[in-house]
């Protein structure tokens, strides 16, 4: 499963806020709402947020195998 965790990291250290996101990069909830969820968004939404933030794939994404995601929850 994907998981956007490593991007709250990310935004936090850059001091960016998901309002930030919103109103200055014009994200839409919906958006912001899938990344909460760890649902899929475009590639090009995830070149976007690296634009953004100034970092690699992995400062946004990462991936974890269903079943340590599983023992982590």
């Amino acid at each position: 499963m994907i998981t956007y965790r490593p991007l709250w990291k990310t935004m936090k250290e850059k001091q960016i806020t998901t309002y930030t996101l919103r109103e200055t990069y014009h994200f839409s909830p919906h958006t912001i709402s899938r990344l909460r969820h760890d649902q899929g968004i475009s590639t090009w939404m995830i070149n976007r947020l690296c634009q953004i933030l100034e970092c690699r794939v992995e400062d946004v994404i990462e991936y974890i195998s269903e079943q340590k995601f599983e023992e982590n929850q």
